[in-house]
């Protein structure tokens, strides 16, 4: 499309691969880092179109990657359109990439918005690329024993109010590779980031961060979330299907509250045999159990089923999510992609 007209799926223009590379075995694709991206993208020049700094900018969600591209000043575009851009991708890519005798395998789809005017200044963009690549995953299970968390350095915070935590922009992601480096070098997964003199617990790694306990005042089970409310942390599209499907299925067994918890309260809940479970939740890693906590010379150990596995609110939202994902039954979150080839282009 032109860089002077909006996102417009209907101009899209197909240029296949005369050279598809082959689906790698999911066995040796879990043993590597490195990321296998489908045969195909979609490029899209945009142009600013409102008065709306910074300059990168990736997301799932349509709607999100637009309020995350508005928070940098990048141009804005029809999220619309971009989901249908995206299903166009998957309805070529899809069927040869997913096939059925590897079941559990995904696809990530990544659309990414950057700036690209001819400039090094700090300046609002005027012209930026839009495009989107789709990444190949094998299952990602589990990690034996549960996910071990680290906290963050006291020097160290992801976001801030009045920041960017809410949006997701490429900024979030870099300064907490070196505090995440560490937590794997002293043998844990990711940091539980926490936020102010109380240590309020926002995320997980790039994951939202659920605890189930008992509340000390009734003993009422209460599943338990970071509000949205302080734009500290990302309104996870996984965290809303799982507040969503508890509040729905479990109504009378669990309360669901989206409010502060702090690194204290998780303490206190552990020594008082209050902590019921806790899970990370998110796109790549889907819904994984939490079995530790480090914070500061003190561990907390959260229970989970034998070797790690998913207790019960978390073994119920991983099976009901990913019944869903996998079309072992028809949900309005499912939505099916037909597959299109290179001749119905």
């Amino acid at each position: 499309m032109g860089s002077s007209q909006p996102l417009d799926a209907s101009r899209l223009t197909y240029t296949f691969t005369a050279t598809p590379r082959a689906v790698p075995d999911t066995q040796t694709l879990s043993s590597t880092r490195q990321t296998i991206c489908t045969d195909h993208m979609i490029t899209a020049p945009t142009a600013a179109t409102t008065e709306n700094c910074g300059c990168s900018c990736t997301d799932r969600n349509t709607r999100r990657l637009l309020m995350s591209a508005q928070r940098i000043s990048l141009p804005e575009f029809d999220p619309d359109e971009l989901e249908k851009l995206i299903c166009t991708l998957l309805s070529v890519d899809g069927a040869r990439w997913l096939p059925r005798d590897r079941a559990g395998s995904f696809l990530y789809v990544r659309p990414t918005i950057i700036g690209t005017d001819a400039q090094l200044g700090v300046a609002r963009p005027t012209a930026a690329l839009l495009y989107i690549v789709v990444g190949y995953m094998a299952r990602l299970d589990t990690p034996a024993g549960g996910k071990r968390l680290l906290t963050n350095p006291a020097d160290t915070v992801r976001s801030w109010v009045g920041g960017f935590g809410y949006a997701k922009v490429g900024a979030n992601y870099g300064p907490a590779v070196l505090a995440t480096q560490e937590a794997f070098r002293q043998g844990y997964h990711q940091i539980l980031w926490l936020y102010g003199p109380d240590g309020s617990c926002t995320e997980a790694g790039g994951s939202n961060c659920f605890v189930a306990w008992k509340r000390p005042e009734d003993g009422t089970k209460e599943l338990v979330t970071a509000p949205l409310d302080d734009r500290l942390i990302l309104d996870g599209v996984t965290r809303r299907s799982c507040l969503a499907l508890v509040r729905e299925r479990l109504q009378g067994e669990v309360e669901v509250s989206e409010r502060k918890f702090t690194i204290g309260d998780l303490l206190e809940a552990a020594a008082e045999n209050r902590h019921l479970e806790s899970f990370a939740a998110g796109t790549a890693w889907f819904i994984t159990p939490i079995s530790l906590i480090h914070h500061r010379q003190q561990d907390i150990h959260i229970p989970t089923g034998p070797g790690g596995t998913p207790r019960d609110i978390t073994g119920k939202l991983k099976g009901w999510l990913g019944d869903m994902m996998y079309g072992r039954v028809e949900h309005e979150w499912a939505r099916v992609v037909a597959e299109r080839g290179e001749n119905n282009a």
